[in-house]
């Protein structure tokens, strides 16, 4: 059976060890941070593990890093098949456009937001014309959910939501991280009704638990969670292991596990 990890996050050599640090420390995680955060060492950690895709992606804290960043993010896709490439925008790079066409066109799938490192409303009306820019044309995963912010609260993810009809997304770490069951509360009207919603489960079982995992794939249907790891901040073999033993039946987990992000990125089985 495919195996992909729907979220993970890949430096340049000469940068991952910094980027690795600087994510450690805004989640209050620098000494338990897991990966080197390079291309190389997720692949390695990804073949012991026997996960045979990965959807990867950085995120622009400022707006001359986004074709950079791109550029990289497409390089890796190049040179590695196992990277499903996602690039990234910042609120305010000045040709959205553009490089929207661009990084489509170096054959990335799809974009991703993280509102709270990049400290900007995910509603912002910069970004409602961003996705306006993307709506019908490519996924989005976008970082929701952080008790210590409101950027990226889920009630805003809503409003896009509603905004946007032909907007397909990812409310990653299961819709609200550090925020599970508010995000549910606050998004299931939609989801109920919008199969263009999905979320990943990543960084989401070192505080919901094997019980309550179970619990939120059944709550959000089994047919939108994604498998993800986080990587650098988790293992991907460790965070498989502990998806597998979450008591979620084989055909869950087929599609937790694979068949989702298969929906959810448009690439083939």
């Amino acid at each position: 059976m495919p195996i992909i990890d729907a979220h993970a996050h890949i430096y340049p050599e000469r940068i991952a060890a910094k980027a690795v640090s600087a994510v450690g420390r805004f989640y209050g995680m620098e000494r338990a941070m897991t990966g080197k955060g390079s291309p190389a060492d997720l692949l390695e950690r990804g073949r012991d593990a026997g996960i045979t895709r990965f959807v990867v992606h950085s995120v622009a804290t400022t707006p001359h890093a986004v074709t950079t960043i791109n550029d990289f993010i497409a390089a890796q896709c190049a040179d590695h098949p196992e990277f499903i490439g996602f690039a990234t925008m910042h609120p305010d790079f000045e040709d959205m456009e553009g490089e929207v066409d661009r990084a489509l066109a170096m054959g990335l799938r799809g974009f991703k937001l993280h509102p709270d490192t990049q400290e900007v409303n995910m509603d912002d009306e910069r970004l409602m014309r961003f996705y306006e820019i993307i709506a019908g044309r490519a996924p989005l995963v976008v970082h929701t959910g952080d008790y210590r912010h409101d950027f990226s609260h889920p009630r805003r993810l809503a409003r896009i939501l509603k905004a946007f009809p032909d907007l397909v997304v990812d409310a990653a770490h299961l819709g609200g991280w550090s925020v599970f069951d508010v995000a549910f509360d606050v998004l299931h009207e939609d989801l109920l009704r919008e199969e263009r919603l999905f979320v990943d489960a990543s960084s989401s079982l070192a505080w919901v638990g094997r019980r309550h995992m179970r619990e939120l794939v059944r709550l959000w249907g089994a047919d939108r969670v994604m498998f993800g790891s986080d990587y650098p901040m988790w293992d991907p073999g460790l965070e498989l292991e502990e998806m597998r033993a979450c008591g979620l039946s084989d055909d869950e987990l087929e599609r937790v596990l694979w068949r989702n992000a298969v929906a959810f990125t448009g690439i083939e089985a």
